[in-house]
């Protein structure tokens, strides 16, 4: 059952020009799925915070998920992302100031701050974000979901990460 926030399936994939079940038109999506990183960060920083940053986007929205995977003999692979997830960057100050817009819209969001690098498991994560306020967090990375023009206006001053 489709919740009051939940868009419907169409309404979420399809925009103008597409039609429900038309195989040929392209699949537009009213939302949008975006990771923001600091631009100092090393290569093996911005993967492995990417990936943490999305992981619980599908327990909290879950119609974000798209169908499982099936190869041509019969694998089955878990489902991902129904949409594609835009990364973009920028400096410590654009981080902090997507952050505070985010809060202010009260749109699904993810933290990574650079406490978390120094951790090793899930409760010692938790307690390092836990530990400092808001205001204070010492941001390497977020992701927000939510309808496009939204993301785009928290996102304001950032680019595609190169």
């Amino acid at each position: 059952m489709r919740t009051e926030n939940e868009p419907r399936r169409n309404e979420a994939e399809t925009g103008a020009g597409s039609e429900p079940g038309d195989e040929g038109s392209p699949v537009r999506f009213d939302t949008k799925i975006a990771v923001l990183l600091r631009d100092d960060l090393e290569p093996w920083q911005r993967l492995n915070v990417t990936a943490f940053l999305v992981s619980g986007l599908g327990t909290t929205s879950p119609e974000v998920i798209g169908e499982p995977y099936e190869d041509a003999d019969g694998t089955l692979y878990l489902p991902m992302f129904r949409q594609p997830v835009l990364v973009f960057q920028g400096t410590k100050e654009t981080l902090t100031a997507a952050h505070g817009r985010a809060r202010s819209r009260s749109m699904p969001s993810s933290v990574f701050t650079s406490d978390l690098f120094g951790t090793g498991n899930d409760r010692d994560n938790r307690a390092a974000v836990r530990a400092v306020g808001r205001d204070r967090l010492d941001l390497v990375g977020m992701a927000v979901y939510g309808a496009r023009n939204a993301v785009d206006k928290v996102l304001k001053g950032a680019r595609m990460h190169a």
